[in-house]
C-alpha cells in the first residue's frame, strides 16, 4: 500500500453508492455517506441488511458492519477526514464540475478523489481546478453492484498524478476488487463500450424479429455469457483457433468476421419502435418485482464467483479483512 486507507467519504447514496458503503465497511474501513435524499437513513439501514449475506459469503467478517458506518449532514462533514472518497452522483459535467470543486475544497489534500462515472472522463469535469487538485482525480469505475463485481475501471485524467494512479490501485485491491488501469480517456470507458456495442446488435435483432428479449438472453447466458466467465474475448478466440491459436483464427475466417462486423444493425430511433421494444422486455421480465430479479441475479453471480474460486489459478480469490 502507497498509503493508508482508514476513512472513505461515499458522496451519492444511489444504487452504485449504497453497494460501496457496504464493501468499504465490510474491509473495515469507517464509512460516511451524504446524499440529500430524504430517506437516506433507511436506504443505508435497508443496503447493508440485504448485502452483508452476499459480503460474508466471500469470506468477509460483517459483524458490527452497521457500526462503521455513519451517516453525514452534508458533503463538508462527509469528506472533513476521509482518506478517499468514492463520489456517485449524475453523469451531468456541470454537476460534477460543481461537485469536485467542493470536494477538493473540503477533503484533506491527500485524500483521494474517485468518481464512479461510468461513461465521462475526469478531464471533462476536472478543467477549472488548480494543478494540486486535478492531480488526485481519477475514475473509478465499478460494474453494478460494485460489492459483488470484481472489476473497476482506473482512468487518470490528462492532469492526474501517477502516485494518484498507484493509490487507487491499491486501495481497490485493498477491498477485494480487480482494477484495470486504461492509459486513455474515452468516453464509456472500456466495460460500458463494450457492454453498448453487444446492446446495440441485442436491440436490433429483436427489434427485426429474429429472436425475443428473453430468447436471446439465454443465447447470451448459455453461450457467450459461460464462456466470458472464465476468458475474455481475445483469450477465446485465441483458443478458438486452436494449436494455432489467433493468428489461425485471423487467417482462415477474418474475411467473413468483417463480413459480419460490417452488416451489424443499428437500431431504429423511432419511438414507435422503441416502445415496442419496451413492451416485449416488459412483456419477459417486467412481472417480477426489481427486488427479486436483483437478488437473483445477485446470487447467480455469487455461484460464479465461488465456482471461479474453487478453480486452480483462479483470479477471484476469496476476500479476507
Amino acid at each position: 500500500m502507497t498509503r493508508p486507507f482508514r476513512t472513505a467519504a461515499v458522496i451519492g447514496a444511489g444504487t452504485i453508492g449504497l453497494s460501496w458503503t457496504a464493501l468499504f465497511a465490510a474491509h473495515g474501513l469507517t464509512v460516511r455517506v451524504s446524499d440529500p435524499r430524504e430517506d437516506l437513513a433507511d436506504a443505508v439501514t435497508k443496503a447493508l441488511a440485504r448485502y452483508s449475506p452476499h459480503l460474508a459469503a466471500r469470506g468477509l467478517d460483517v459483524t458490527g458492519l452497521a457500526d462503521r458506518v455513519h451517516i453525514a449532514a452534508d458533503v463538508t462533514e462527509a469528506v472533513r477526514d476521509a482518506d478517499v472518497v468514492q463520489e456517485n452522483g449524475p453523469e451531468r459535467v456541470e454537476f460534477k464540475q460543481d461537485l469536485f470543486a467542493t470536494l477538493a475544497r473540503e477533503a484533506p489534500a491527500h485524500a483521494l478523489l474517485l468518481s464512479s462515472s461510468s461513461a465521462i472522463p475526469s478531464t471533462a469535469f476536472t478543467g477549472k481546478l488548480a494543478d494540486e487538485d486535478a492531480a488526485r482525480v481519477l475514475i473509478g469505475h465499478p460494474f453494478n453492484p460494485p460489492h459483488l463485481v470484481p472489476l473497476v475501471e482506473v482512468v487518470p485524467g490528462e492532469r492526474t498524478g501517477e502516485d494518484a494512479v498507484q493509490a487507487a490501485t491499491d486501495f481497490y485491491t485493498s477491498v477485494g476488487r480487480t482494477p484495470v488501469v486504461e492509459r486513455k480517456e474515452i468516453a464509456g470507458f472500456v466495460g460500458n463500450r463494450l457492454q453498448n456495442a453487444l446492446s446495440r446488435e441485442a436491440v436490433h435483432l429483436v427489434e427485426q424479429g429474429v429472436v425475443t428479449p428473453e430468447d436471446l438472453d439465454k443465447v447470451v447466458t448459455n453461450s457467450l455469457g459461460l464462456r466470458w466467465a472464465t476468458v475474455g474475448p481475445f483469450l477465446g478466440s485465441h483458443l478458438g483457433g486452436g494449436p494455432g491459436g489467433y493468428r489461425h483464427l485471423v487467417e482462415h475466417i477474418g474475411a467473413s468476421m468483417q463480413d459480419m462486423w460490417d452488416g451489424l444493425g443499428r437500431p431504429s430511433r423511432d419511438p414507435k419502435e422503441q416502445e415496442r421494444l419496451v413492451e416485449a422486455v416488459e412483456k419477459a421480465y417486467g412481472s417480477s418485482p426489481y427486488s427479486e430479479l436483483a437478488e437473483t441475479r445477485d446470487r447467480k453471480q455469487l455461484a460464479v464467483l465461488d465456482a471461479l474460486s474453487a478453480t486452480a489459478g483462479t483470479t477471484h480469490p476469496k476476500e479476507e479483512n
